[in-house]
């Protein structure tokens, strides 16, 4: 079955553009002028992957992003906007987004980052690290996206719970940023390692006794992380 694509883009001459290459390229995209319109696509299911402005009439693809992942829905997002400073692109990807893209932007560079995050869904599903980790007195539901521990149950964001997947893949090993920048988001989703590092400190705000002194999520100088159950 075709992969279908969801293009919420106000720009008609632009969202044309990338309807027609998207369906060059094998793919079932849908366009909507709007948020609102988005909206009501994507209420009818079945959708593999958000293509998002960020400057939209009405609500502004942020709102759009918290809505979908408030219901719980884990779609890839990418967003696309004009915008380029790095506090928007922070807010993006912390929001949930999966990608990056600022206009004006390559045809086929969007395309490599459609497959990229193709890819990385991919190795989503054939990740051999369980769906459950024992990490010191937590125990982390990454199918369910919940801690339990001795202070509570705590909800996981979904990029927090693939961070550990990752981390858990590598069994105790040193896990460099950018690895899990490149396997979570693409390299190329931001310039920097800060969100990375920005995802660790909640993590360990859920699941370390002291997070200021954590005994699991350990950074390595120089390195990145390891994860010591």
């Amino acid at each position: 079955m075709k992969r279908r694509i969801l293009v919420v883009e106000d720009d008609e001459h632009l969202a044309d553009g990338m309807r027609l290459n998207l369906e060059l390229e094998g793919y079932e995209p849908v366009v909507a002028v709007s948020a609102e319109e988005g909206l009501h696509y994507w209420k009818r299911g079945g959708v593999d992957l958000v293509l998002l402005d960020v400057m939209l009439p009405g609500m502004d693809g942020f709102a759009f992003c918290r809505k979908i992942r408030e219901e719980g829905d884990r779609v890839p997002v990418l967003f696309l906007t004009a915008r380029g400073r790095d506090d928007d692109r922070v807010r993006g990807l912390e929001m949930g987004g999966d990608d990056y893209i600022t206009k004006p932007f390559n045809l086929r560079e969007l395309l490599a980052r459609i497959k990229g995050i193709f890819r990385r869904e991919e190795w989503r599903r054939e990740t051999t690290a369980p769906d459950t980790l024992e990490i010191g007195d937590s125990v982390v539901d990454l199918r369910s996206l919940t801690v339990t521990n001795p202070r509570g149950v705590h909800a996981l964001k979904d990029k927090e719970a693939m961070i550990l997947r990752v981390l858990a893949e590598k069994d105790g090993e040193p896990v460099a940023r950018r690895t899990i920048l490149d396997r979570i988001w693409g390299y190329d989703a931001y310039p920097t390692t800060r969100t990375v590092d920005n995802f660790i400190l909640n993590l360990r705000k859920i699941i370390e006794a002291d997070p200021a002194s954590p005994a699991h999520i350990l950074t390595v100088h120089g390195t990145g992380y390891r994860l010591a159950r």
